[in-house]
């Protein structure tokens, strides 16, 4: 069914209903919520397996917070999406965990390649608390483990075994995200208690990081920070007055092109990262602490 790479449950469902024209998928709840003039949160409920079946996202929910209308440098506007994403981070974590208890905290990606950095840029900020042993609050322990290249390990083995050794309680992980959408680029934040694979948006698929395996509720946390180039090109021809047959020809010519798929980022990546792993680690020592 898609033509396009996507971490976003948003963009699956979107695609998902105007390819077969439709306004509500069975087994797929919605909501969409307007803040304010710069704001907006979309709240994706998968109910069941047929809702699982067609938009090919595990059965749980996703909240997509759109700061696309947010000028993040501006100290005002930081504090308007942080609140945001603060109240809907509160929701989903309390729905798996208690006041008290042990979270492990994953940065993942390379951070040596800057749209892939914001989980361990994000991670290096967390104030770790478990050494402390504090049992009156939430004990964090943090790591960003890098990637199955460097390390020669599945990342999501390496969680296992800390998980298990430590008792961890839940997991938050933190990664980079690819959109179909150019202009959701570093502009959107999802949240979701389905876990993630990582790699999963650029094709990369490794072993998943999710309840099944790890046996602890895990949580991710990821901002949209790549497109790749066929998306673009999909995107585009859907827009123009061809016909379906037309579209239909041109997808086909797409796909044979016999050129190595390209991902684009913007040419602000490194500046608007470091301020989005700055609030997003705000946010987390905040709950968390």
């Amino acid at each position: 069914m898609y033509n396009f790479r996507t971490d976003l449950a948003l963009e699956r469902r979107d695609i998902y209903q105007k390819v077969n024209n439709l306004k509500q998928i069975d087994g797929i709840k919605s909501t969409e919520e307007e803040i304010n003039e710069k704001l907006k949160v979309t709240r994706v409920e998968i109910l069941n397996k047929n809702g699982e079946k067609a938009i090919g996202k595990p059965v749980g929910n996703y909240v997509t917070i759109d700061v696309k209308k947010l000028k993040l440098a501006e100290d005002e506007d930081i504090q308007k999406a942080s609140e945001v994403v603060t109240k809907e981070l509160k929701k989903i974590i309390n729905i798996h965990t208690d006041k008290q208890g042990d979270i492990l905290v994953v940065g993942l990606g390379n951070i040596y390649v800057t749209p892939d950095a914001l989980g361990p840029k994000t991670a290096k900020m967390i104030n770790a608390t478990k050494h402390l042993n504090k049992k009156s609050k939430k004990n964090v322990a943090v790591i960003y483990p890098n990637v199955m290249s460097k390390t020669g390990m599945e990342t999501s083995d390496i969680v296992k075994a800390i998980v298990d050794k430590e008792q961890i309680d839940l997991v938050i992980a933190i990664d980079s995200l690819a959109t179909r959408k150019i202009d959701r680029l570093n502009k959107v934040i999802q949240i979701t208690d389905t876990g993630i694979s990582p790699g999963a948006g650029i094709g990369n698929y490794r072993k998943r990081m999710v309840q099944e395996y790890l046996k602890v509720p895990v949580i991710a946390i990821g901002v949209a920070t790549v497109v790749d180039s066929y998306s673009l090109l999909y995107e585009y021809f859907d827009k123009t007055n061809l016909s379906k047959i037309e579209k239909k020809k041109i997808s086909k010519e797409i796909k044979s092109l016999e050129v190595p798929n390209l991902y684009l980022t913007p040419k602000e990546i490194d500046l608007e990262l470091n301020e989005l792993s700055k609030v997003i680690s705000k946010i987390l020592n905040k709950i968390l602490n």
